[in-house]
């Protein structure tokens, strides 16, 4: 009975772990957080050097991934294009990382609670046919109820992966969007400053 008490223990902690990742994770990834409107309309209007520098001051007010990233590619204008690129793709991946902290959380919580129910239902197998074979088939709706109630392990296990599963899904699948939407502003930052300072060369 230790032992299934233990097991449904882990499955409410395995269930509070994943609600607790999931609003976090929720939080730290809306739109606005990742990819803030103000940054965004500053960059559209960079043309100059000098909106260079009103673009990295609203990055610094706007503490962002997309901000940081055009911080750091502001900062190596100086640099040949091919060499900022290469430099930005590297801290851009740093970014995609940070977004995607915690999704190993959920990625644990899938594997785990389906198995932590099966164990709990196990146990509690174990523990009806040894009764059963102590007092016997005397009383066939006790063993019914019993198995019934050994069964919730794995309903519950199932019940916290299933949720993990969607949300592991979606949290990915937004961190890529995410993602090829800072490369794409980016990208756009370093094409407009690039041929700006060609064209004053010439």
């Amino acid at each position: 009975m230790n032992l299934e008490f233990a097991v449904y223990l882990l499955l409410i902690l395995t269930s509070v772990a994943g609600v607790t990742v999931v609003l976090w994770r929720a939080w730290c990834l809306r739109w606005g957080n990742v990819v803030p409107g103000r940054i965004v309309e500053a960059l559209e209007a960079c043309q100059t050097p000098d909106d260079v520098v009103k673009l990295r001051a609203v990055c610094e007010n706007r503490p962002s991934p997309l901000g940081r990233l055009l911080i750091f590619a502001s900062n190596h204008l100086d640099w040949p294009k091919a060499e900022n690129l290469s430099s930005l793709e590297t801290a851009a991946r740093r970014e995609v990382v940070r977004l995607e902290r915690g999704l190993v959380v959920l990625e644990i919580i899938i594997g785990i609670a389906p198995l932590l129910g099966l164990v709990g239902t196990i146990l509690g197998m174990m523990s009806v046919f040894n009764d059963i074979g102590e007092a016997g088939l005397n009383n066939a709706s006790k063993l019914a109820q019993g198995i019934s109630l050994i069964l919730n392990a794995t309903l519950f296990g199932l019940l916290i992966a299933i949720p993990a599963l969607v949300a592991w899904g979606y949290f990915n699948k937004k961190v890529e969007v995410l993602a090829v939407e800072m490369e794409s502003l980016c990208d756009e930052f370093i094409r407009r400053q690039y041929a700006g300072r060609n064209a004053d060369r010439q």
